[in-house]
Parts: structure tokens; sequence; C-alpha cells
């Protein structure tokens, strides 16, 4: 008997068209068969006994996740049996389950074993472990994406109806877009990282794969739970009872085409435009926007001194079996031996200025669509190739938690001729229920809907009297505004001094036709202290959106076109700054 949802296997028990038991032992018996290498280990059926009784003796009414079975990436801990993180000479016996993997025993959920992955959780394609590479559920002989390959698979091959990963890079997305699978990686601190052996403590994910949004809304809540003894642990309980849903038009920003990358794969540029067409018809507005910060952060996660946490996580142990870890696991954390705590600190600013440029462009849509990635190879190519082919996997993905980002990733379309294409839906840390929300939409191909969330801070635009060091720019500072980027407006805009007594200031006016760069001050103010600033605007201005040179949209001044009627026009000049310096060297 075979299910796909969790509801529907929910029903089924309570309908009495299977037993737990009987279910169960049917999709051991099927995991303990597997050829595509997802396991590295299954339970017992004397332990498979041990978890049929405990449900017996239990309250199903009470266990949301009862008789449900899932898999674990075998970097998580799960008592009973080993944790290898595909080294077979690192493998040690816990002393407990992780306490995720608790959580969902707790709720019912009952574990079939540890499934495959890249050694150490370091790679995108599933390939490198000792225990073989895991084959793609589709076909054979592609990859099927990692470090989470076994945990992704063993899901699409419906050997369990849910599983969980990791994700640091993106292993937690690859493997869901090139298996059909729906991907869950929440904020850094939603689900628990006790348990787990570390590849970048400060950046890791577990995650959840199933077949539907549907299925991980029914796990996230058992696995979210807050873990007080986990250091990097958050409780976004209070921020999601906050969320409502409107049916206003969602704004989604995409990157612009010259900054996507296929690697030659036009099959996946096709089905991309074709998922963008998909958003915009469910009533999405798509916004094109620089990704170009987000590409640049990506590049810090291998390229920077990131690889030397990978080293610290398993230091002692790597530094005496070396020579046992795959060779592609030799070159990456070998190579961060060289890296300083100089490199690092530098690496954590230019990783700030990053995430201030890519918060202030996500803050001005809902999400971002993306590509999953941008191609898939074959299992042989990946290995004529391991390095850059891996590389390339991560050109979407490698940004993620280092800038504190929630993801989810989902199918994109139904073409079963082809190998899967994924798509990723992103935004800021504790979105989760906004996302899973799109994600439902999209896959369902019902409306879009967006959460709307009151952001504990909020990017301003300004272009006057509140710039840096002139008279007005003590009310943002009064206010714990912080500067962030000078920048220019879109060639949309005259540019006015206008009259009247007080301070003087300017006007923007947005034109139908032509117009004129302006520029401007980027600054970050609580969202708190935006009702008295707005309070103590004069007429004609007032806060509204303003284009930027980018072709995203902020919050700003404008002004109304009648209230620059007997104001001067200064456009020419194009700054504040400017006109003020005309007029001190007359």
């Amino acid at each position: 008997m075979e299910f796909t949802s969790i509801q529907a296997l929910l029903d089924a028990y309570k309908r009495g068209v299977t037993t737990p038991e009987a279910y169960l032992r049917q999709q051991w018996t099927q995991a303990k068969a597997d050829v595509n290498h997802c396991w590295i280990s299954n339970i017992s059926e004397a332990q498979l006994d041990g978890y049929i009784k405990a449900l017996k003796n239990s309250n199903p009414e009470l266990k949301p996740l009862y008789g449900v079975p899932f898999a674990i990436k075998d970097n998580i801990d799960l008592l009973g049996l080993p944790t290898t993180a595909a080294c077979k000479e690192f493998a040690y016996s816990p002393g407990s389950s992780a306490f995720v993997v608790q959580a969902l025993i707790e709720a019912g959920a009952v574990p079939l074993g540890k499934t495959n992955l890249d050694q150490f959780a370091t790679g995108l394609n599933g390939t490198r472990s000792p225990y073989g590479a895991c084959q793609n559920s589709i076909d054979p002989t592609y990859i099927s994406g990692g470090s989470s390959a076994g945990s992704a698979v063993s899901v699409a091959l419906k050997q369990v109806l849910f599983s969980l990963g990791t994700d640091t890079a993106g292993s937690g997305r690859v493997p869901a877009a090139f298996n059909r699978l729906v991907g869950m990686k929440a904020s850094i601190g939603r689900i628990s990282c006790r348990g787990l052996v570390p590849a970048c403590r400060t950046l890791d994910c577990i995650t959840v794969f199933a077949h539907s949004v549907d299925d991980i809304e029914h796990v996230l809540p058992v696995a979210g739970q807050y873990d007080p003894s986990d250091c990097y642990a958050r409780d976004f309980s209070e921020s999601d009872s906050e969320v409502t849903y409107s049916f206003d038009k969602p704004r989604i920003g995409v990157p612009r085409d010259t900054q996507l990358e296929f690697f030659g794969n036009d099959n996946y540029r096709r089905r991309f435009t074709e998922s963008k067409a998909q958003c915009e018809a469910l009533g999405a507005e798509l916004v094109d926007v620089d990704f170009s910060p987000f590409l640049d952060a990506a590049k810090l996660l291998y390229h920077g001194p990131w690889v030397a946490e990978r080293y610290a996580g398993i230091k002692a142990f790597f530094d005496e079996h070396e020579a046992d870890c795959d060779p592609a696991i030799q070159a990456i954390i070998g190579g961060a031996r060289g890296l300083t705590a100089v490199d690092a600190f530098n690496a954590q600013y230019q990783l700030q200025a990053l995430k201030k440029r890519c918060d202030a462009i996500l803050n001005s849509v809902d999400a971002i669509l993306i590509p999953t990635a941008g191609s898939i190879y074959t299992i042989e190519e990946m290995q004529a190739d391991p390095i850059q082919l891996n590389t390339n996997l991560g050109f979407y993905t490698n940004f993620m938690n280092l800038l504190d980002y929630a993801a989810i990733a989902v199918p994109a379309d139904d073409e079963s001729e082809n190998m899967p294409f994924g798509i990723t839906l992103f935004s800021d840390k504790g979105t989760e229920p906004k996302l899973l929300e799109m994600a439902k939409a999209y896959t369902g191909k019902s409306r879009i809907e967006v959460g709307e969330r009151i952001p504990e801070s909020m990017v301003m635009a300004v272009c006057g009297a509140h710039m840096a060091g002139l008279p007005l720019n003590h009310q943002l500072i009064s206010r714990q505004a912080s500067f962030l980027e000078k920048r220019r407006s879109a060639a949309r805009y005259q540019f006015f001094a206008l009259a009247g007594e007080g301070p003087k200031r300017p006007g923007m006016v947005r034109t139908k036709e032509g117009g004129n760069r302006i520029e401007l001050e980027l600054w970050e103010m609580p969202t708190a202290r935006f009702g008295d600033f707005l309070a103590g605007i004069p007429s004609p201005l007032g806060l509204g959106k303003v284009e930027l040179d980018d072709g995203t949209w902020v919050t700003g001044f404008i002004c109304e076109e009648a209230g620059a009627a007997g104001g001067r026009d200064i456009s020419h000049f194009g700054s504040w700054r400017g006109f003020l310096a005309s007029k001190s060297d007359s």
C-alpha cells in the first residue's frame, strides 16, 4: 500500500485501511532493499518492534505524526545507530538522539534509519561518499544532489514520507530540485542543531524534505520546537503568531536576465522563464532586482574563511585521518589550514556590507524567486570534474545562510519527460509562514497571497536636508536610524528647490517621460519610529515609493507636483549637495 502524503496515511490508519505495524514493516522492508545508495544504516527488526509497541501503547490523537516513517541524514544523531557523517573512521555511537529527532519520535514518527550524504556534509552532488554515489530517483545515471542525498531520494522513492537533511550551502534545496520534492530550509536556529555533526556551526540548518508543502506544514511545528539548550537556537513563536494574510498583489523579485546562469542548460533557462510567467499568472508582480550582492556574498562561503569553520568542526579527527577522507573533502577542508583570524574578521566586514545591500533589496519586495540550481549533471560528469561542477550547483544557494534568510524549494513544473527543475522562494529570517503560503499557491496553481508582517526596520531614501551632516539629519539620528549607502534614483525625476519658510529643502517629482537621476542616501530606521517621523513631515512632502537606478523601490521622500510650483528646477545639479555648493560658490 502506497501513500504520498502524511494526512492520507493518518486517515488510512483512522479508517482501518491499514495499521501502523503493517505499513511500517512494509516500508522498513522496502528501505532495506534500496539499490540507490540511499541508506548507510537501518534500524533492526527488534528496534522496529520497539517503535511499533510504543505506538500501540499511545493515543493517536495526541501524536500528530503517529506511525509516520521518516529518514535521518547520517550527520544527525539517532540513539541506537552509529553516526558516521559518511566517514567510516569517524563513526561514533551517540548517547542520545538529536533534539529534533527526539521531538519527532515523541510526536509518533518512526525513524527507519540513517541516510547517505556527501562526506561531512561538504558537497551539493551526493557522490562524495564511501557508501556509494547516491543515485537520482528519476534517472539513476544522474546525481541526486547533496549533501542530503539519501534523505531526499528515500522520500522521492516513497520509502519514507519525510526526512531530515541539513543545509549550510544548499544541501536542503538542491536535492529537492533534482528529485521533484519540497525542501524547507528554515531560518537559522528555528530547528535545533543539537545532536548534529557541524559543517559550519554558525550557519547550519536542519531541513525537511517532503512531497508537498502541506506535509512540510505538518512536520515543521514539531521539528521546530524551541530548544533552550542549543546556543544557536532562536524562538520564532511570537513572530509567527503575528502573521496575517491579505489578497494584495505580492511583489516578487527576480534576478536580471544578465545575472542568471544556467551553465549551458537551455532547458532549465526555458523552464525558469515559464516559472516566472506562472507567478505572474497567479497574481504576482515581478520586479527585476540587482542580484550581484547576493552572488558576491555566495563567493565567501567556499572562497573565504568559512571553510575554516568546517575544519574547526572536525579538526581533531581530520588532522589524524585526513588520508581516510574523500579526496574532494581533503582538498576543501585541508585548504583551510592557512586561513587566519584576520582573514575571518575581514570577511565578516565584507559580508556585513553586502548584507546591508541585500537586505535593502529584499525589503523592497515580498520574496525573491530564483532557480534552485542552474543545471544538473550525470554522476559520470560530476566525478570527472568534482570541484567546478559542485561550485556550479551552489550558484543560487551559497549565500542564503550567510545572509540569514529562510527559503523553500519546490518543483517548478510537471515536465515528466525531462529531469526535474526546481525554483526557490526566499525572504528574511522568520518569514516561513509567508514562504509556505506562497509556495503552496505556486504548486497548487492558485492565487499567490502574501503574508503581511511589520518589519523591525525599514529602509528610507532621503535626498535633501536629512542627509548626513545637513540641518535635519538629527531627526534621523535621534530615531536610531543608521546610514546604509549612497545611491541614485532612476532617471525619472525632476528635482526642485522648494519655496517657503524654514529649512531649505528639495522635492522630487516623478515624471512620465525623461527625468534625471538624483543622488540619495539610504538610511535604516526602526519601524516603531516611522510614525512620529512621518507626522513631522510638512506639506507638500510625504513618504512614498522611490525607484532606484537598479529598478528596485524603497520608501522615500516624494513631492506633490502642485507643491513644486514656485520652486526652482535644480535637476541639472543631480543632488542637493551639488545645488548647495553652487550657492556657496556664488
